[in-house]
C-alpha cells in the first residue's frame, strides 16, 4: 500500500497475470556484434561503448535463448552506437557488417531480419551500400545513427539519401550515438542515460522541423526507447513551428503533430513503464507501437522485466498488444510472413 500527498492510504492495484502462451512476438530492436567487428571496436577505444561499462559479447546462439526465453519468434538485426564509424574505413565496414548479418539471416531462417548499415556521413558511399545491402543481401530495410561525427539526419547533406529511401519505400530505424559535445554535456555519466534519448530526440526533431519527413512520407521510420523525450515536448515543437520559421520552413509549414503520429515507435527497451509509455500513448495510437529488446545490450533478467510490464499493461487492450507483440512489425517487414 502507498500513503498519498493528503495522508490518504491507498491499496495498491491488483496484479495483471502475464499472459500463458500468447503470440511469438518480433523485436525490431535487436542487435549483433560480428566477432572481428566486436574485437576492432576494443581495438579502436570502444571497450565501454558511449562510456557504458561493458563491450558485450554476442552471438546467434546467445541470442536465440533469450528469444526462446521470452517467447520472441524473430528479432531484427541492426548493429548499435558507433556504427560503422569508429577507425578503418567505414564503407568495408559497413560491407563487413551486412554480409555477416546476412550470413545470420540465412543461416536461422526466419528467426532473425536485418537492418543494414550505412558508412555516413559520406552520402556517395551510403548511397552504393544502399544498392547492395536490400537488392543482394535482402536486408529488411536500415540503420540511421542520430549524428554521424555531428552531422544530424536532415541535414541538407543527405538529401539526396532520404530521396533514395523514400523511392524504395524503405523502413528505417534510428539509433542514438554520442553527440560530438558529450564530454560537456553527459555530466560524467555513461551516454545511454541521458543523452541517447535527448540525442534521438534532437535527431527526429531536426527530421520533422527541416521538412525533410513531410517531403519524403514513403520512408517508414522507426523511433527507438518509446519516442524519447518526443512525446513530452511535442506541442513545443508543434507550438514553436506554428509561430515561427524554424528549420528553414515558414511558419505554419509543417504539422509537428501529424507527422510524429506517423512514425512508429519501440517501446521494449529502456524504462518506459509507467510514465513514458503512458505519455506516447497520448501522442499516438497502439498501431503505431513496435516491441523491441536492444539484445545484448541490457541483462536478459531487466529485458524480461520490461517485456513483463509490456505484457501486463492496463493501457493495452488485449488485441492491441498482440499487434505491438507482433502483427505492427509484420506490416512493416512483409518478408517475415513468408519466413
Amino acid at each position: 500500500m502507498s500513503v498519498g500527498a493528503a495522508g490518504t492510504v491507498s491499496q495498491p492495484a491488483p496484479e495483471r497475470p502475464r499472459r500463458p502462451g500468447g503470440v511469438a512476438k518480433v523485436g525490431v530492436h535487436a542487435h549483433y556484434l560480428p566477432d572481428d567487428y566486436r574485437q576492432a571496436l576494443i581495438d579502436n577505444g570502444h571497450s565501454q561503448p558511449d562510456g557504458f561499462p561493458v563491450r558485450p559479447s554476442w552471438s546467434p546462439e546467445a541470442h536465440l535463448a533469450m528469444m526462446d526465453r521470452l517467447q520472441i519468434g524473430t528479432a531484427i538485426l541492426s548493429v548499435s552506437s558507433p556504427g560503422v564509424n569508429f577507425g578503418g574505413d567505414p564503407a568495408d565496414w559497413a560491407r563487413r557488417v551486412n554480409e555477416a548479418g546476412a550470413k545470420t539471416v540465412r543461416e536461422y531462417r526466419g528467426r532473425f531480419g536485418l537492418v543494414a548499415s550505412l558508412p555516413l556521413p559520406d552520402a556517395d558511399a551510403a548511397l552504393s551500400e544502399l544498392a547492395y545491402a536490400p537488392d543482394k543481401l535482402l536486408a529488411d530495410g536500415v540503420v540511421l545513427l542520430t549524428n554521424y561525427r555531428g552531422v544530424y539526419v536532415g541535414d541538407e547533406r543527405f538529401e539526396r539519401l532520404f530521396a533514395e529511401l523514400n523511392r524504395r519505400k524503405a523502413v528505417a530505424f534510428l539509433h542514438p550515438t554520442s553527440p560530438a559535445c558529450f564530454e560537456a554535456t553527459s555530466l560524467g555519466y555513461p551516454r545511454p542515460l541521458l543523452e541517447f534519448l535527448l540525442d534521438t530526440t534532437r535527431a527526429v526533431a531536426n527530421l520533422v522541423l527541416t521538412g525533410t519527413l513531410k517531403r519524403y512520407r514513403d520512408l517508414r521510420l522507426i523511433v527507438p526507447h518509446s519516442g524519447s523525450a518526443l512525446p513530452v515536448i511535442a506541442d513545443r515543437l508543434a507550438d514553436f513551428s506554428r509561430l515561427f520559421s524554424v528549420g528553414g520552413q515558414p511558419a505554419g509549414a509543417i504539422d509537428v503533430t501529424a507527422t510524429l503520429q506517423n512514425l512508429y515507435y519501440e517501446v521494449g527497451a529502456g524504462a518506459p513503464f509507467p510514465r513514458q509509455i503512458a505519455a506516447l500513448l497520448d501522442l499516438v495510437d497502439a498501431g503505431r507501437l513496435l516491441y523491441g529488446t536492444d539484445f545484448p545490450f541490457g541483462a536478459v533478467e531487466g529485458i524480461e522485466a520490461t517485456t513483463a510490464e509490456l505484457e501486463t499493461t492496463r493501457l493495452l487492450k488485449p488485441p492491441e498488444l498482440d499487434h505491438v507483440l507482433r502483427g505492427n512489425s509484420m506490416s512493416l517487414f512483409p518478408r517475415l510472413v513468408s519466413s
